[in-house]
């Protein structure tokens, strides 16, 4: 949430309240605490704890920071040009498709692509489903960007990958340590408070109008 909201300063020029960002940098600190304290069941047998690196961290930092500016440019192309879903979609995909040949090309990794595609036809199915829901997917991310922002989508996808966590965690068996349920909590409960405080002035202003008259002038005229 929080590099979607810098990069919706930068390219969009977007304010953000004082709110906007207490609860991004909230949600963000529930994350980090799922994360950064499992369970010590939950830590591989191959070394004795979680590692981090320069590397590691830049890297972390540089996917926040390209899929922040992903979906606040999407949101930038649909306001800017009344852009339809459809070409958005396509136009991006043959991109991709482009960049993907273009680095399998370059690492050699073409020809073994296709040999092992033919030597296990059985994965034809697996990719066509795969592809199928990432294709359906992404009409609902898109939309998604177009109709409410780039911020509310970056919250979906935060709620969404802790829940993924959370049901692996419970269908899998992996134990959660108390600092991850402290985590979720403060997730879920940050969030929810975001949308209990932006619902509750609205319901108010519509409950204090005077019997029989309409919330908005416009129509009364």
């Amino acid at each position: 949430m929080i590099p979607v909201m810098i990069w919706g300063t930068i390219i969009m020029r977007k304010k953000y309240g004082g709110k906007d960002y207490f609860f991004a940098v909230i949600v963000t600190l529930g994350c980090a605490l799922f994360i950064l304290y499992p369970a010590m069941m939950d830590v591989s047998p191959f070394n004795k704890g979680r590692e981090s690196t320069i590397w590691g961290v830049s890297l972390m930092f540089g996917y926040l920071g390209f899929d922040g500016f992903t979906s606040t440019f999407q949101d930038k192309l649909f306001k800017g040009y009344d852009m339809e879903i459809h070409n958005q979609i396509f136009y991006t995909t043959v991109c991709s498709c482009l960049l993907s040949l273009s680095g399998l090309i370059l690492q050699n990794h073409l020809i073994p692509a296709v040999d092992f595609m033919f030597h296990h036809p059985d994965c034809f199915s697996d990719v066509l489903i795969l592809s199928s829901v990432a294709t359906a997917s992404q009409f609902f991310i898109s939309y998604t960007i177009r109709t409410f922002g780039a911020l509310t989508f970056a919250t979906i996808m935060t709620t969404r990958q802790l829940v993924s966590i959370l049901l692996s965690c419970i269908w899998f068996a992996h134990p959660l340590s108390w600092m991850q349920w402290v985590g979720a909590a403060i997730v879920f409960g940050a969030i929810y408070a975001k949308s209990f405080l932006r619902s509750k002035p609205q319901k108010t202003a519509v409950a204090s109008l005077p019997h029989g008259s309409s919330p908005n002038p416009a129509n009364s005229s």
